[in-house]
C-alpha cells in the first residue's frame, strides 16, 4: 500500500476497534481477570499487547503503537507523556553510570539540558559532535561509548546528518543509535531503513497536529525493543488514553497536512529569497542547503519548519520584527495547524563542538495551514518594522 493508504488503515485492526471506524477511548488503571489462568497468561505476556495493568496500555494505546510502528518501522513503540519524556526514557534505557554518550551539537535545546543537568550528575559523560561529521564520528568513539544520538534535520539550524554513515560506524562498535525523527514525522523518513536502532517522535507536533496534546513515542528495532519497553515501564512512563486517541485521530490527516505545509512553506520561501535583509535561508529542500543531497536521498518530502538568518539586527530590531504579527504567533513547539515565529539572537550559545558561521539573529518559522498570501503580508509588515528600527539606529 502507498503511504496515504497506510495512514488511513494503520492500527485499525478489529481486535482494537471492534466494529467502530475509530478505536475507542479505553481508560483503565486496574485490569481485572476472570480466573487465575487468565491472570497468569497476562503476566506471561505483559510485554505484548495483552491487557495487564493500565500503565502497560489499553486497546487505545496498543492500536496507536501499532500504527506508528507500521508507518515508521520498528518492532515496537513505547508511549510517553511528552516528546521530552520519550527522549529521556530512550536515553536512560541504554545508559548507566560510567557510560559515554555522543550527542549531536545542534540538538533540541531540552535534550542538551538533559545531558548537562541530569545525565552528567548520574555519571554519564556527554561529548557533543558536529552534525555534519558523518563517518568521521569514529574518531570520537571510546571504549565506554554506548549511545550515539542524532537529530536530522536539526530543529533550529536544519543540518542534515549522514544517518547511514553514522549508523554503520555505530554498528561496527556495537553502539546503540537513537534519532529524534520528529521533523520528518513517521512518513517523510524511514529511520530503520537507514540503520537506526531507536526512533523518537514528539507526537505533540505533526502527528497530533492541533497544538492540544502532549505525547511522545519511541520505536525500536527487534533487538532493542525489549530493553526499551521494560526500562520505560519501570521508569513509570505512560500516556493518557484520551491524548493517545487524539494522536490517533490526528494521524489520519498527517499526509494531507504535511503536503499543504510543504506547499505553503515553499511559496513563502520563494518570497523570502528576494528579501535583502536575509543572509541565508535554512531549509533542507533548497538545493543550496548544506546536506541537500543527503536530504534528497533519505527523505520523501519536507514540512513547515525552517529558519533564516538576518544580515543584522539587535534585540530592539528583532523585537519589532516578531511583535505585532497578525498570523505568526510567538510560541515554542511547532507542527500544529497554525504559523509560529521564534527568534534566537545567539545560536552559538547553544553549541560547544561547532562554530555558528553567522553573526545576525536567527528567525525560525513554522508555516501553518493559512493562506500563504496572508502569511507573506504578515512577514512584509514585519520587515517594514525591522527596517524602521534599523533606520532609527543609523540616524542616531
Amino acid at each position: 500500500m502507498k503511504v496515504a493508504t497506510r495512514i488511513i488503515h494503520a492500527g485499525r485492526d478489529r481486535k482494537w476497534a471492534g466494529y467502530s471506524v475509530n478505536v475507542p477511548v479505553v481508560r483503565a488503571s486496574t485490569v481485572v481477570f476472570e480466573n487465575m489462568a487468565e491472570m497468569k497468561h497476562a503476566v506471561r505476556h505483559r510485554g505484548e499487547h495483552v491487557p495487564y495493568y493500565g500503565r502497560r496500555g489499553t486497546q487505545t494505546h496498543f492500536a496507536f503503537s501499532d500504527a506508528v510502528c507500521e508507518l515508521e518501522g520498528g518492532a515496537g513503540c513505547a508511549l510517553y507523556p511528552s516528546g521530552a519524556a520519550a527522549i529521556s526514557g530512550a536515553l536512560l534505557a541504554f545508559l548507566k553510570a560510567g557510560d559515554h554518550l555522543l550527542m549531536v551539537d545542534a540538538a533540541y535545546e531540552p535534550t542538551r539540558a538533559l545531558c548537562d543537568k541530569v545525565l552528567k550528575p548520574l555519571g554519564i559523560e556527554t561529548t557533543y559532535y558536529d552534525p555534519l561529521i558523518g563517518a568521521g564520528i569514529a574518531a570520537l568513539i571510546r571504549p565506554n561509548t554506548r549511545v550515539i544520538y542524532l537529530e536530522s534535520p536539526c530543529s533550529l539550524t536544519m543540518e542534515v546528518q549522514d544517518v547511514p554513515a553514522i549508523c554503520a560506524v555505530a554498528k561496527s562498535h556495537n553502539i546503540v543509535t537513537i534519532i529524534d525523527n520528529t521533523w520528518a514525522s513517521p512518513i517523510l523518513c524511514q529511520p530503520f531503513e537507514l540503520g537506526v536502532d531507536i526512533s523518537i517522535q514528539a507526537a505533540t507536533k505533526y502527528i497530533c497536529g492541533h497544538s492540544d496534546v502532549m505525547l511522545g513515542t519511541a520505536s525500536a528495532n527487534a533487538r532493542h525493543w525489549p530493553q526499551l519497553r521494560e526500562h520505560s515501564y519501570l521508569l513509570g512512563y505512560c500516556a493518557s488514553a484520551d491524548d493517545v486517541y487524539l494522536a490517533a485521530r490526528g494521524l489520519r490527516t498527517l499526509g494531507v497536512r504535511l503536503a499543504q505545509h510543504q506547499r505553503n512553506t515553499l511559496q513563502v520561501i520563494e518570497w523570502l529569497a528576494q528579501r535583502p535583509e536575509i543572509e541565508t535561508i535554512l531549509h533542507p529542500a533548497l538545493p543550496q542547503h548544506p546536506g541537500h543531497d543527503l536530504f534528497v536521498r533519505d527523505f520523501s518530502g519536507s514540512n513547515g519548519l525552517f529558519s533564516f538568518v538576518l544580515k543584522q539586527g539587535d534585540l530592539a530590531a528583532v523585537t519589532a520584527f516578531v511583535e505585532g504579527m497578525q498570523h505568526f504567533k510567538m510560541g515554542f513547539s511547532w507542527g500544529g495547524y497554525e504559523s509560529l515565529v521564534l527568534a534566537n539572537l545567539d545560536v552559538q550559545a547553544l553549541r560547544t563542538a561547532t562554530s555558528w558561521p553567522y553573526k545576525g539573529p536567527l528567525i525560525r518559522l513554522h508555516i501553518g495551514l493559512e493562506d500563504p498570501s496572508d502569511l507573506i503580508a504578515d512577514l512584509a509588515a514585519a520587515f517594514d518594522r525591522l527596517q524602521t528600527i534599523q533606520r532609527d539606529h543609523n540616524a542616531g
